[in-house]
Formats: C-alpha cells, sequence, structure tokens
C-alpha cells in the first residue's frame, strides 16, 4: 500500500497505531473476561459498565487498525502480538470480587491511557490525522477510567 505519509511520518505513526491497536484488543479481551467473572454486591453495575468498555475498545481498534492500513502499515491484531506487546497486566482467574474488579479496570486503563497520551505527543508532527484519532480515544478511555475510580473511593 502506498502511504500518504513520508516513510519516516510513517514509521512513527504506524508504530503509534499499532501500540495502540493491541492495547484495544487487550483491553477488550481483558474487560470481557472480568465480566464474565465478576461476583458481589454491585455485580450488575459493574458488569454493565464493562461492557461499555468492551464496546469503546472494539468501536476504536477498528478505527486505529483502518488508520493504520490508510497510511500502509499493516495492522498487526494477532493473539500472540497482543499477549507479548500490551501495557495490561495479567488478569486472575476464576471469580473476581466486584471490588478487585474495579481496581483492576482503574489499573488497567491507567496504563493504557499513559501508553496513548505518549502516542498523542509522537504522532504531532508526523501525522495530526492519527494524532486526531488517539486524542478521540483517550478521552473515551479516560471517561471510563474516570468512572471506575469513582466506584473506589
Amino acid at each position: 500500500m502506498k502511504s500518504p505519509l513520508p516513510e519516516d511520518a510513517r514509521k512513527i505513526t504506524g508504530e503509534a497505531l499499532q501500540g495502540a491497536l493491541v492495547d484495544l484488543v487487550d483491553l477488550g479481551l481483558m474487560a470481557k473476561q472480568v465480566h464474565w467473572n465478576v461476583v458481589g454486591p454491585r455485580f450488575r453495575s459493574v458488569h454493565l459498565q464493562l461492557d461499555e468498555v468492551v464496546a469503546t475498545a472494539r468501536q476504536h481498534s477498528d478505527v486505529v487498525a483502518e488508520r493504520a492500513s490508510a497510511i500502509g502499515v499493516a495492522p498487526d491484531g494477532r493473539a500472540s502480538t497482543v499477549a507479548s506487546a500490551s501495557a495490561i497486566g495479567k488478569v486472575p482467574d476464576g471469580w473476581i470480587q466486584d471490588t478487585d474488579v474495579v481496581s483492576t479496570m482503574v489499573k488497567s486503563l491507567t496504563a493504557v491511557i499513559e501508553r496513548m497520551r505518549e502516542r498523542i505527543q509522537a504522532t504531532d508532527e508526523p501525522d495530526p490525522v492519527s494524532q486526531d484519532i488517539l486524542i478521540s480515544l483517550t478521552a473515551d478511555l479516560e471517561k471510563h477510567a474516570w468512572m471506575f475510580q469513582a466506584e473506589s473511593v
């Protein structure tokens, strides 16, 4: 695919988009995993909130992957790639108490947001179009992080 960006800008932007894709795919998978295993008095509200995170991650991962393709970078969302490069740590197996799910989500969202903000900085010069996508998705992730943080106080 021919890129609309010069090679150096394509490389920087491609790395930022690939990193964003990996974190979004893993965030969606992790949120679904804890969604299936959450227990506790706030089960229903946390369960539904997790579906919102999954929807956000899936929507933005598709936008990010398509942007990568548009600039001539082949997106890689394979399980092995995601597992080796994600910012999200391991999720415990089995049932997870609702308070632990909230803590896990705050920690995971914070890690992803920190990396997204680095990507926003990195794409400022090389590709403002991709930067705009990263800004938009980070705003959505920050909203989710705020909502989970509000549950932990």
